[in-house]
């Protein structure tokens, strides 16, 4: 029997190097997309994908992403007594219960690889997700609720891919595919390997690695190894590689839409791609862009 994934290792240590000096002093996963922080959009689609458990594995400086998931007493006590109700509702709503996070030092930034195996411990004998907080993933159901049901359905490890934009393939991480599996419409094969940024017209596919993982807790033993890759690193791919060598492999060509928040364009698009889906907000944000756009 296929185990449920309850855990999910957010690596949130990186300096932001990409949108300095955006975050110079707050961290680049607590910057905005909309109305709330990037990361809290990240652990919304946890929470829905059944995640019980948020493991982040954090760097020096960032205690302000401990803070935001707890309570704010002069915050609350004061929209309390001013009769700010609905904006309270909403501060409460992405509070984590007690001891549904974990936060873990990375201690030095020695890549993705090291991050995650920071979380050996705390994940044990379980599969795992990963979800990169920089890769804001826009999707119903969820891109890792996606990943999750592909993980109930054939097991092993499970990785998310999208089309590469066209001419562009190399310039990512590109999956090798073999047989289709059955149903999820076509999009779940498996995987026979991974190639680093492959030269224009070698690309085994037009697929690339995203933002999403499942993993079975065997990864962990190949990044134990602490072999380093590309940048002198410890890279995650290259364990999920020879970790392919004995388990299963399926990539996911997920339905959405993805924003590297990471830069500072694709930060741009997400907030206001999610300002004009907004409910409420949506046609205000129109009507001002529209202006904008005029001038």
């Amino acid at each position: 029997m296929t185990k449920r994934v309850r855990k999910a290792v957010l690596p949130v240590a990186g300096l932001g190097t990409r949108i300095q000096p955006a975050a110079k002093v707050t961290p680049k996963n607590l910057l905005n997309v909309f109305d709330r922080p990037i990361l809290a959009h990240v652990v919304a689609e946890g929470r829905a994908a059944g995640i019980e458990h948020f493991i982040f594995i954090v760097g020096r400086g960032q205690g302000a992403i401990e803070d935001y998931f707890d309570h704010a007493v002069e915050l609350e006590s004061g929209l309390a007594a001013k009769g700010r109700t609905e904006i309270l509702k909403d501060v409460h709503s992405d509070l984590m219960n007690p001891g549904q996070m974990s936060f873990v030092r990375q201690m030095a930034p020695l890549g993705l690889g090291h991050a995650v195996w920071c979380a050996r411990d705390l994940i044990g004998d379980e599969p795992f997700a990963v979800m990169l907080p920089d890769m804001l993933m826009d999707a119903a159901p969820g891109a890792l609720a996606q990943a999750i049901a592909a993980h109930e359905a054939v097991g092993g490890n499970i990785v998310v891919v999208e089309p590469a934009p066209a001419g562009e393939a190399h310039k990512y991480g590109i999956v090798d595919l073999g047989e289709t599996a059955p149903g999820f419409d076509g999009r779940l094969k498996a995987m026979t390997g991974m190639v680093e940024k492959p030269a224009p017209g070698t690309e085994p596919s037009n697929l690339f690695i995203s933002g999403r993982y499942v993993l079975q807790p065997g990864v962990m033993e190949e990044l134990g190894s602490h072999t380093r890759g590309a940048g002198g690193e410890i890279q995650l791919t290259d364990a999920m590689l020879r970790l392919m060598a004995r388990e299963p492999f399926h990539a996911l060509d997920y339905v959405g839409t993805t924003y590297d928040c990471g830069d500072t364009m694709g930060l741009l698009r997400a907030n206001v791609a999610f300002a004009l889906k907004d409910p409420a907000c949506g046609p205000a944000a129109r009507a001002a862009l529209e202006v904008l756009l005029a001038v």
